[in-house]
């Protein structure tokens, strides 16, 4: 009589393909899945009767800024709570490797921390760290050309020289050779806004020599140029034969309503040709720096975090102003370094963005105290409010965007999927229930119907919350 350590019995299959659900059993050993469907005489260690729950593949968050937090918080129970088994650091430009700072941080590097937390002169550091200290998910990271351009100059309002894109280059191409998934960059950030296109298509040429790596993007605009912005993006990927991934698709401003029609329109035409995914978090108020020239869109912003203002975090940006009698911008200059929430979204876009095939989900929370209800809601937001309340995706196809798609997208071998011989991350979850409960008042609440989550094989949630299992992986090619 065959035998495992864990069995669920009774459950709702949804393997994360896309296919159809189905009633059945799983059985898992040594962290791995040995069985699938019929497990009737199977002998376990622990047996989870699972009826009236989904069983699926662990979640894949395909965008965080976590790098820090890994080390700090290993229990993750941001994550975790969410059914999140995986995440995906170093996004937006910003990784916490390779660098070991000289001169400062320039924005927004700070948001993963501070000069300190910047300790890892290489992602084989960073990678044997967690392996030391193991966190309750697993870990993948990319390569920030933020942190790069930070390693190599000493000025990053400028171009790079020829010089300094050939030690970017080196330094890409060993983290890369040391575990990196790919390289991302946000162009919209001063630290980056001055790299001309040539000088990331330079170093995405670098990414493409490593088999499976990809390009995301923080795009250099998703305000008024959003569309031109897709096209570079598109003709980064073109010029350097990669796969992208257009981080957070959105279009910012009311003037900017709509867009989306028109730039999925170029992303799908452009997928007869080259290899093109998005992620997106659902919700029409973005979070991250606080700087000037971003505050003229927004229609209303809460600061979540100021370095030389503490108490004025939870409070709207207009009211601090007010307060001080100057305009949003000095307010918003006199309280950085600063991070925020700003509301300046459109719903259809953001539905529009969701529906796309290409559309995986990832919740880009910045940790703290105070974050966006995003880093702790953002999963099981999909699942309960835009799958079962609104019916914009099947239940099915909403895993699927989580699991086996992101799995595929960023090379994750033997994950994303229950098949046997996978690894035994999955998530048990209530159907009917499922809901995020953080929101912009309350932003840390655990969700609702996530009932038990598990890593390697070894649970991390349940009833009683995070279990601080270490049970997590660095994730390679």
């Amino acid at each position: 009589m065959p035998s495992c350590d864990l069995l669920f019995t009774n459950a709702t299959l949804i393997d994360g393909t896309g296919a159809t659900r189905r009633t059945g059993a799983l059985a898992v050993t040594d962290g791995r899945i040995v069985a699938l469907g019929d497990c009737s005489g199977w002998q376990a260690a622990r047996t989870v009767d699972a009826t009236g729950h989904v069983l699926a593949p662990g979640f894949i968050d395909v965008h965080t800024h976590d790098d820090s937090a890994l080390l700090s918080t290993p229990a993750m129970a941001a994550k975790t709570s969410q059914g999140v088994t995986s995440v995906i650091a170093g996004n937006c430009g910003i990784s916490i490797a390779p660098l070991t700072p000289t001169h400062g941080l320039p924005q927004p590097l700070m948001l993963l921390g501070e000069v300190s937390d910047y300790r890892f002169p290489s992602v084989a550091d960073y990678r044997r760290a967690l392996e030391a200290s193991p966190p309750s998910v697993n870990v993948g990271l990319l390569v920030g050309h933020s942190t790069l351009r930070a390693g190599a100059m000493t000025d990053t309002t400028r171009a790079a020289t020829a010089e300094e894109i050939e030690a970017m280059a080196a330094m890409l191409d060993q983290a890369l050779s040391d575990g990196g998934l790919g390289m991302s960059t946000g162009l919209s950030y001063p630290a980056s806004r001055a790299a001309p296109t040539a000088e990331v298509v330079a170093l995405a040429r670098v990414t493409a020599r490593h088999p499976g790596a990809i390009y995301t993007t923080h795009m250099r605009s998703e305000r008024d140029q959003v569309i031109e912005a897709v096209g570079e993006t598109l003709e980064i990927g073109r010029e350097a034969a990669l796969p992208v991934v257009i981080s957070h698709h959105k279009c910012i401003g009311r003037k900017n309503f709509g867009k989306t029609t028109v730039t999925l329109s170029l992303i799908d035409k452009a997928l007869a040709t080259q290899d093109v995914s998005l992620d997106v978090y659902p919700y029409t108020a973005s979070s991250t720096v606080l700087l000037p020239e971003f505050v003229g869109e927004a229609e209303r912003i809460i600061v979540t975090s100021s370095q030389p203002y503490p108490e004025q975090a939870r409070r709207d940006l207009s009211a601090i102003a007010a307060d001080w009698n100057v305009s949003l911008e000095e307010a918003a200059a006199r309280l950085g370094p600063a991070t925020a929430i700003y509301f300046q979204m459109d719903e259809g876009d953001l539905r529009r963005v969701l529906s796309h095939p290409r559309t995986m989900i990832g919740s880009d929370g910045i940790p703290g105290p105070y974050p966006h209800p995003r880093l702790w809601g953002s999963f099981p937001r999909v699942l309960g409010h835009y799958a079962r309340e609104l019916g914009l995706l099947t239940l099915e196809d909403a895993v699927r965007r989580m699991t086996s798609l992101p799995a595929s997208v960023f090379g994750l071998p033997g994950r994303g999927v229950l098949e046997v011989g996978y690894a035994a991350d999955l998530v048990l979850f209530d159907p009917e229930q499922v809901i995020d409960r953080a929101d912009y008042t309350q932003p840390c609440e655990p969700s609702a119907g996530i009932e038990a989550v598990y890593v390697n094989g070894v649970q991390v949630w349940g009833p009683d919350g995070a279990t601080g299992a270490a049970a997590g992986q660095f994730l390679r090619h």
